[in-house]
């Protein structure tokens, strides 16, 4: 029995292990390179004037993600004049969710008219680097003479069903205090969403 509950144990730490912890507010946010829908590659140099990011880590085919398509769109809309663009990744990998290959992502981004960004991540080395989890996760990023740091990360809202009058705005709250040179109230929500699906190992 012992050993037995020794093993769970080692493999629970395994697992653990083989997550990768979720970047917190004040850590540095990893700049990458992942070509958009457009075929071009995009950085955070790819925008030079932004005071910071919206990344949120996204897909095709989560209920969750596809219930958040809109405020994800209106939340570039809102903001990316403002110096914050969205920029959206796409953390699934396609031989695990055959309906995020990234023809099909530029499918959606074409039918939607996504105004942002979408990006293929590729062996889901950039979504390790954030510790992305679920689809939609969102981390605001904002720039400083240090480099680029997390803000913020969690869920858009406290709403995932579309459906309260009085929702939580998390997102557009951290930004705005950002915006006013305010340190945001909150810094941490639990993400909302489908989890980021993984091709089995051999």
């Amino acid at each position: 029995m012992k050993k037995y509950l020794s093993l769970m144990l080692l493999f629970s730490a395994f697992m653990m292990q083989a997550q990768a912890p979720t970047l917190k507010a004040g850590q540095a946010a990893p700049d990458f390179k992942l070509k958009n829908v457009d075929g071009k590659e995009i950085s955070f140099a790819s925008y030079p004037d932004a005071k910071g990011f919206i990344v949120v880590f996204t897909c095709n085919t989560c209920p969750y993600a596809i219930g958040y398509e809109q405020r994800i769109i209106d939340l570039d809309n809102k903001y990316r004049s403002k110096g914050y663009p969205v920029i959206a990744i796409n953390p699934n990998d396609p031989e695990a969710s055959k309906a995020d290959t990234f023809d099909k992502m530029q499918a959606l981004a074409k039918e939607k008219k996504y105004p942002f960004a979408y990006l293929f991540d590729p062996g889901q080395v950039v979504t390790d680097q954030y510790g992305a989890k679920r689809t939609p996760h969102l981390f605001i990023v904002s720039k400083s003479a240090k480099g680029t740091v997390v803000e913020y990360t969690g869920a858009i809202d406290n709403d995932p069903e579309g459906t309260k009058t009085d929702k939580t705005k998390f997102a557009e709250s951290v930004i705005d205090a950002l915006n006013s040179n305010q340190k945001p109230a909150i810094t941490e929500t639990k993400e909302i969403g489908c989890t980021v699906k993984r091709k089995a190992k051999a």
